[in-house]
């Protein structure tokens, strides 16, 4: 379903981009049902996280610095997708996986907060932008992260706790979700391919070099995650955590603060990434069947 989707999203792009303001809610009431079958008492942080968020924050300096002499934009364009939070629907695609929605949404709540306070300072190092202020930035970060990752998981916890039978009732509902999370990955593949069309047609050869850096990166933040989680017991959580990225909040950081041109790494890095999470559903869902 959801290459299909993917599919769908970008051949029928002029009618699907205009139903981008339905993601949001789409994501809002996933996370919402997700929520409804969380364990309080099992978000805490853990050496993991620590491990995997200064990957992120040192791993993004490093790849900059290293490909800063050869091509300024793409250096940008890979620091970013380095450096992106964690998606906020990661914790869908880790319970469809069969992962700890607990651990990805600690790593969420953590990774968010970091990269709230250290983007701006890091892209105004390296991009010279200042037309946002600090405070500005970490609002605009913070408004993302509170709206969609916050507010649904504190609604989930009180639910939980107040009216377990509506938490039964979610939970019997939950695998509705997908089916969400195909719709909103139809929009957001429209989305995306409608911003890469509307680049400037002379930079196609430098954003079909950034696309192919993205999806390198992209493998290796999954590779590298699922690595790291295997040695503390918690593989998906890892792999999502450090591989599935919040891109729509990447896209505005790069257009905000550093060459727009580099967006196209994250804009590209949503395609990958979708790729990537379809793999891993199908090979579950695989191996459920032939057990």
């Amino acid at each position: 379903m959801m290459p299909v989707a993917m599919l769908l999203g970008g051949v029928c792009y002029p009618f699907f981009s205009r139903l981008a303001f339905l993601t949001p809610w789409l994501i809002f009431t996933m996370l919402l049902l997700t929520y409804c079958n969380l364990s309080l008492r099992r978000v805490r942080p853990t050496a993991m996280h620590g491990w995997l968020i200064s990957i992120q924050v040192l791993g993004s300096v490093a790849v900059y610095l290293l490909l800063r002499p050869l091509d300024e934009v793409l250096a940008q364009a890979v620091m970013v997708c380095l450096l992106a939070p964690t998606a906020t629907s990661a914790p869908v695609i880790t319970r469809l996986l069969g992962g700890s929605v607990e651990s990805l949404t600690t790593y969420s709540l953590m990774c968010n907060a970091v990269v709230a306070v250290l983007a701006p300072l890091m892209f105004s190092w390296a991009g010279g932008g200042e037309s946002v202020s600090f405070a500005e930035s970490f609002f605009t970060i913070g408004r993302q992260v509170g709206v969609l990752l916050v507010v649904p998981f504190v609604l989930g916890v009180l639910v939980r706790r107040l009216v377990p039978k509506v938490a039964t009732c979610a939970r019997t509902f939950s695998n509705i979700s997908f089916c969400l999370w195909s719709v909103a990955l139809t929009i957001v593949s429209a989305n995306i391919v409608n911003f890469i069309l509307a680049q400037d047609a002379g930079h196609y050869r430098q954003e079909m070099i950034m696309a192919a850096c993205s999806l390198c990166v992209c493998i290796a933040q999954f590779a590298v995650g699922r690595k790291i989680g295997r040695r503390y017991g918690d593989t998906i959580a890892g792999g999502q955590g450090l591989g599935q990225k919040n891109t729509i909040l990447a896209i505005w950081m790069a257009q905000t603060y550093l060459n727009p041109l580099s967006s196209v790494g994250p804009g590209t890095y949503v395609l990958w990434q979708n790729m990537v999470n379809s793999y891993q559903v199908w090979r579950k869902s695989r191996k459920e069947v032939e057990s």
